[in-house]
């Protein structure tokens, strides 16, 4: 039997964890490149070299031969330098654009009027990069809007560079509900001469140019963070304007579920967490929900069932539900809460009044600690994201792993990763509800609290959910598939 060649892949990316994170794309960039790299394919990470890069102990070293390079954007000849560091552990190889003008801001993204320049370099970079390393990917992988003109400029602008007449271009959407849509007037910085007929005709007249429509249209193969997701973006409900482009293009879209990092996440070996457990043993996950209740000043009953949210404070999150749902249940079910996050002010106004009315049973911290986010999955009892709709969603998986049951919507990532609990079969691993409203949700917290009462199905259901496998073994595998057969290897 042949031996099957390793691929080239060359992945760009706004966000990469630990560098630079705002959500669940930091994670899933680094997750699976570190799976591909030590599956032995050559790939190569690009991503902006942001001031605020988290650093750490890495060093960042200047690539010899790539220091004042420059790229055109309309009038603007923009310059740039590319560094190198290496990820512990894993060797992977990250290469970063250091561009002081574009890239030394207080946060990952902006509201200037320069926002388009510092994602069309990445672009741009990304793919003379390659050209002057010779390097030839059989696949350029481009995650959300911010990489998604690659695509278009790989047909249009490099289409005459052999270096690239195989390869072939994948857009993954993580959340189709950030395109990034800018006015008309940044036409010019495109720098696409007579090819402006590539973009979407019906948008720039209407004064708008949208970044990852853009992908939409151009990219080989479209990508997105799970299988529900794929379809639930193809109608109007969660399309979010572009499931016409979807739709059209349904024969090109897939839904791979993201997978679960076990390098970090994985209660066996997590060494942030007060115990470690395993399916096997989960005397450990007691004294972790013992020392849960202490760290936040709760009631030490450890028969009390704990019910944890760990999220950004938007809208998408289902937020708006859990206030209307939880005063109520606090003073009719006896459980405890544990809130880890932070966003909209008038929902961190809402825990915290929970808080004060329940100091004993209510725990908010109101930020991120990364710490405290292994403790809460490490020491709940369920585990409580009522989505309004999900791409894709870690938590819940992470939860599964650290014997917590999930309580969610039946919706994207969360529909593919959980399973409705049947108490008459002892299947399942969690509670979901269909319906977004109030019924729903009551519905769902009510009956995880009832069979909680029921310790040995409990046990059973824990088990369920930690004997799932997410890894990226699993999971990454599916997009070296996929990668082979777009790029006919």
């Amino acid at each position: 039997m042949a031996r099957k060649k390793k691929l080239k892949i060359c992945l760009a990316t706004a966000e990469f964890a630990p560098l630079a994170k705002t959500g669940g794309l930091a994670d899933v960039s680094a997750a699976l490149s570190v799976y591909l790299h030590g599956a032995g394919h050559d790939i190569r990470v690009v991503m902006p070299f942001y001031s605020t890069l988290n650093r750490g102990e890495l060093k960042f070293e200047p690539v010899d031969n790539f220091q004042n390079l420059t790229v055109t954007l309309g009038p603007w000849d923009v310059e740039y330098s590319i560094y190198r560091t290496v990820l512990p552990r894993s060797g992977l190889p990250i290469y970063l654009l250091r561009c002081p003008a574009l890239y030394d801001r207080d946060g990952l993204y902006t509201s200037g009027k320069d926002e388009h320049l510092r994602f069309l370099l990445l672009s741009r970079a990304a793919i003379e990069m390659c050209q002057h390393m010779q390097f030839s990917p059989d696949i350029f992988h481009c995650h959300d809007w911010h990489a998604a003109t690659i695509p278009l400029y790989l047909k249009t602008n490099y289409a005459w560079d052999k270096l690239f007449a195989d390869t072939r271009s994948v857009l993954t959407i993580h959340n189709i509900g950030y395109q990034g849509k800018f006015p008309a007037e940044i036409l010019a910085d495109m720098t696409l001469g007579p090819n402006v007929g590539h973009l979407h005709q019906d948008d720039l007249s209407s004064g708008i140019i949208n970044f990852l429509k853009t992908g939409l249209l151009h990219a080989d193969l479209l990508t997105t963070v799970s299988p529900t997701y794929a379809r639930e973006i193809q109608g109007a409900e969660y399309g979010m304007g572009v499931d016409d482009i979807l739709r059209a293009r349904s024969d090109a879209l897939i839904g791979i579920l993201n997978g679960v990092d076990d390098a970090e996440w994985d209660p066996q070996t997590d060494q942030l967490i007060p115990r470690k457990f395993s399916m096997q043993n989960l005397s450990g996950k007691k004294i972790c929900k013992r020392d849960l209740l202490k760290e936040l000043g709760l009631d030490g009953n450890l028969n009390r069932p704990v019910i944890a949210v760990i999220s950004r404070f938007v809208s998408q999150k289902g937020f708006d539900l859990m206030e209307k749902v939880l005063p109520r249940l606090l003073t009719q079910r006896d459980f405890s809460l544990a809130v880890l996050g932070s966003g909209d002010p008038q929902l961190e106004a809402f825990f915290d009044s929970l808080r004060r009315q329940l100091p004993s049973r209510v725990g908010f911290y109101r930020g991120f600690n990364n710490k405290l986010a292994h403790w809460i999955e490490a020491g709940a009892d369920m585990f409580l994201m009522p989505s309004r709709y999900e791409p894709c969603g870690l938590n819940q998986m992470y939860s599964l792993k650290y014997g917590t049951v999930p309580i969610v919507r039946e919706t994207g990532g969360l529909a593919d990763s959980v399973q409705q609990i049947n108490p008459s079969t002892r299947s399942g691993t969690g509670v979901l509800f269909r319906d977004y409203d109030e019924a729903g949700i009551d519905w769902a917290i009510n009956t995880a609290l009832d069979l909680y009462k029921d310790r040995p199905l409990w046990q059973e259901i824990i088990q369920n959910g930690m004997a799932m496998d997410f890894s990226w073994q699993q999971q990454g595998e599916q997009y070296v598939n996929i990668f082979r057969k777009l790029s006919g290897k």
